[in-house]
């Protein structure tokens, strides 16, 4: 299918291309959002839409519907039943539930509270030849007995198909559909639907492609190599061929096209046959402080249990000062090549190498956040969170004694001898309390047991590099193989408390198409490090003119050798640790602000377009949106803030200095409202949208 028109990831700078009615007649329309993961926590995916539904609510109100397949324990824990606004709707859902299947409706309890129709794929199993065949004579497309998640997803498109056909039977010319689909396992009901020449507008997103995730986790060089693959062949190697299939024919067969990133954008041409026609990047509802100093409060106050948690885990060597401790942390599925944790660790060791050559008193702990199969916490690591509480504890009965005898001391008029203040069992308890956290062995570098540790990825590298959190080191190591939860019995924090005390997080991915744990820190204010082959790298290089003064340090991983990135992103850490605490609050400050680029509010708008392209595509008579003509819009990029030169290691010392002596000599003139007023004033002329680019960023 020809292309006539593109729109590029350089449009987000601006206002989207205008269009003859400045919004979609939403009376006259009903949008249905399809996806697997509607109510169903399985992936990213999931963040996308809920995160999204508010806005769109806010937009079309009681005329979006999002669908999705039905799990009895989520619809009875997420999901308040009731009647559909619509009496079509009703009487769609009625005739599947008289032909014996059943179909659930009610409202999503989240933000928004969106309305859900979802299908129960068990109730209509007994259709999966049938439908098998429907899928065959349609578009030769096979789907073998055993691949559980591809029949799956054809009942559920079935299902969806039967009640598009039903729903436009009733509804008749107005109002007109829009269909949104996400992902391969929503694609069959696309397929059906077209393939039925139901009337509706359809689009279609991929977050990513199936056969380039599947490529980069066996470590292919798939960036070099997007025009070189023989895409049908790798895709039967990989057994994944049906499932390759039903994606290509759902992008193929979509109105419109979109996908998350510019980079994904590339990979989509290249593996799936079809430029994007627009790019929708991912979003998060942005939720601002009234006063600045609130989120930095939120990270002291995180820190602070941070830190007792490193008291406990490095109990008998603690030998480093918390104050010059900083936090580093990557998280998210258990990828090592994909996410990058590779480079991330071999970074590290140089790193460690670079804070022992300078002998200074910078310590770093790497938090690990990836989930791995274990049995349970490791006897060790509870101990020394146990030990942790009764110092505590030891101490604060010491302290109540001490407090007495001296309040009563200077009620008498007297200054306390300080060598009979504490009497003999105060010390021995004291002793008995410093003998307890003695330590004939090193900090562990796992928090769990884990099943598979001779073959661990990460604790294979680890052994390799030598990082085993001796006291030599001035980087330790802790690898928590579960996603956190704030009632663990030893780190109970959640994940974003977690994140809003770390210092730094660290993400080098070779395939992220967005990549949403560098975004979450950016709004939470928390500096991280991406890459150039992330769409959230390539979205910041797009919008932020120099980023790492505002906290986003972004690694070549696409025209650099692995080494040369690994020594870029081991210069990004150590000049991190170079900075002072109040640059490390003023940088917090820049990144913080940057977090209105990834506001739904804002990157909503481009779904809007989506939708309304598809609309003039499907109904050309109704709705008119000239594809062909020159489209113009404004572009803004956050310059290079004022107050600093463009990168921290520009204005720093060799070697870390302690924060309160710098900041006792620190004239740096900074003020925060100054300057983001500048940044906001700093809009670039208007410029012409191009296509979707063949080069990546």
């Amino acid at each position: 299918m020809p292309l006539s028109r593109s729109l590029s990831m350089t449009s987000l700078s601006g206002v989207l291309p205008q269009w003859e009615d400045d919004q979609l007649p939403v009376e006259d329309l009903l949008l249905f959002e399809v996806a697997w993961e509607v109510t169903n926590k399985v992936g990213g995916i999931y963040t996308v839409i809920q995160t999204k539904a508010k806005i769109t609510v806010d937009e079309w109100g009681e005329n979006y519907f999002m669908m999705g397949p039905y799990f009895e324990h989520n619809f009875k824990t997420q999901v308040e039943g009731c009647d559909p606004p619509i009496p079509a709707i009703r009487r769609a859902m009625d005739a599947l539930i008289s032909n014996g299947c059943q179909v659930h409706f009610g409202r999503w309890l989240i933000e928004g509270s969106p309305y859900v129709i979802l299908f129960d794929i068990g109730s209509a199993a007994w259709n999966l030849d049938r439908w098998k065949g429907d899928l065959w004579d349609t578009c030769n497309i096979g789907l073998p007995y055993h691949d559980r998640e591809a029949n799956d997803s054809l009942i559920l498109g079935s299902l969806i198909a039967w009640f598009f056909k039903e729903l436009t039977d009733q509804l008749g010319d107005k109002p007109n559909v829009i269909a949104h689909f996400h992902e391969w396992q929503a694609g069959s009901g696309l397929i059906l639907s077209r393939s039925r020449k139901i009337p509706m507008a359809t689009v279609f997103t991929t977050h990513a492609t199936l056969l380039g995730r599947y490529l980069c986790a066996g470590n292919a060089d798939f960036y070099n190599n997007l025009d070189k693959f023989d895409i049908d062949k790798e895709a039967g190697e990989r057994q994944i061929y049906h499932r390759y299939c039903l994606e290509r024919a759902a992008v193929h067969c979509a109105h419109v096209f979109t996908t998350v990133s510019q980079i994904t954008a590339v990979e989509a041409n290249h593996m799936l046959h079809r430029k994007p026609d627009v790019v929708t990047p991912n979003g998060l509802n942005v939720k601002k402080f009234s006063a600045m100093h609130e989120f930095q409060n939120l990270h002291s106050t995180s820190k602070a249990r941070l830190q007792d948690f490193v008291r406990g885990h490095f109990y008998g060597h603690l030998d480093f000062n918390l104050d010059k401790t900083l936090y580093f942390f990557i998280a998210g599925r258990y990828e090592f090549s994909n996410k990058g944790a590779d480079i991330f660790l071999e970074a590290l060791s140089r790193l460690n190498y670079l804070l022992r050559v300078h002998r200074n008193d910078v310590t770093v702990v790497v938090f690990f956040i990836m989930p791995a199969k274990t049995n349970n916490f490791n006897v060790e690591s509870l101990k020394g969170q146990a030990i942790r509480k009764q110092l505590w504890d030891t101490a604060h009965t010491v302290k109540e004694k001490f407090g007495k005898k001296l309040y009563d001391a200077l009620l008498r008029g007297e200054i306390p001898d300080m060598n009979t203040i504490l009497d003999r069992d105060d010390l021995t308890i004291m002793k008995r309390a410093i003998y307890a956290t003695q330590r004939h062995s090193l900090p562990p570098v796992t928090t769990h047991n884990m099943l598979d540790d001779s073959t661990d990825p990460i604790l294979s590298n680890v052994r390799r590099i030598g990082l085993f959190n001796s006291r030599m080191d001035r980087v330790k190591i802790i690898f928590h193989p579960e996603f956190l939860s704030s009632t663990s019995p030893l780190l109970p924090m959640d994940y974003e408390e977690f994140v809003r005390g770390c210092n730094l997080g660290v993400f080098p991915s070779y395939y992220e198409p967005w990549g949403y744990t560098p975004g979450e820190c950016t709004v939470m204010g928390i500096p991280s490090v991406t890459t150039n082959l992330s769409g959230f790298g390539c979205f910041m290089e797009e919008h932020v003119s120099d980023p790492a003064a505002y906290g986003i340090y972004i690694v070549d991983r696409r025209f650099r050798s692995a080494d040369e990135s690994c020594n870029q992103l081991t210069q990004f850490m150590f000049s991190f640790c170079q900075q002072s605490r109040r640059q490390r609050i003023i940088q917090r400050n820049r990144t913080e602000r940057l977090s209105d680029l990834l506001d739904w509010r804002y990157l909503g708008r481009f779904y809007v377009h989506a939708r309304h392209l598809a609309l003039s595509r499907a109904f050309p008579d109704k709705f008119k949106m000239d594809p062909m003509a020159p489209l113009k819009t404004e572009g803004f990029r956050y310059p290079r803030p004022y107050s600093v030169p463009p990168s921290p290691s520009a204005s720093l010392h060799s070697t870390p200095h302690h924060s309160d002596v710098e900041d006792e000599d620190d004239d740096e003139p900074y003020d925060e409202d100054e300057e983001a007023e500048k940044d906001r004033m700093n809009i670039k002329a208007p410029f012409t949208l191009g296509a979707v680019h063949d080069n990546v960023c």
